[in-house]
């Protein structure tokens, strides 16, 4: 490392004729040579060092500007999201409700329908029940009717002889007769 720091302030003390040269000596420089160093610095550089800070400027600016402009983007995004939302919502709403009473409107109506089928059900029952009653009590009296008929014509049978036969015959058709004569 001491060869490299000897080697740096060598080069500093090398003069050539008419060349230019850097002393590293503070203490032997120019006071006055600093300061032009300096100014020419300043002068030149202060044009350069403004334009690279307003160029700076202007973009930080337009960041800010353009950041701004895309935050009220995303706001009103987001509230035209919200509002969506909320319409989403109240439609959902008033689907489900919509849904619910609908729902219920059909269960009433198949309620209502189920329970009118098994009235109509019940009155087909009852009419059967009383059409096959009607039918049981004409067939029952229909033979009762035939078991008279048949003893009362067994009885007739056994009773009669012709001269009361005879009398029978001769007396209906005097009631018929007098029927003739009302008319």
């Amino acid at each position: 490392m001491k060869n490299i720091t000897d080697s740096f302030l060598s080069l500093g003390y090398w003069s050539y004729a008419g060349s230019f040269g850097f002393n590293t000596n503070i203490l032997a420089t120019n006071p006055i040579n600093l300061s032009v160093v300096l100014g020419v610095l300043i002068f030149f550089g202060k044009g350069v060092l403004s334009d690279l800070l307003d160029n700076r400027k202007q973009r930080i600016l337009k960041t800010i500007r353009n950041s701004e402009e895309l935050r009220e983007g995303a706001i009103e995004q987001l509230e035209k999201a919200r509002a969506r939302l909320r319409k989403v919502e109240m439609e959902v709403d008033r689907f489900r409700v919509n849904g619910y009473s609908e729902i219920e409107r059909e269960k009433w109506n198949l309620i209502n329908s189920i329970s009118i089928t098994l009235e109509q059900l019940e009155n087909y029952k009852n009419e059967t029940i009383h059409f096959e009653e009607q039918g049981a009590i004409n067939q029952v009296r229909q033979r009762v009717f035939q078991q008279a008929l048949q003893e009362a014509l067994g009885t007739l049978n056994s009773c009669l002889n012709n001269e009361l036969h005879l009398r029978t015959i001769n007396a209906n058709l005097g009631m018929f007769g007098a029927m003739k004569e009302i008319k």
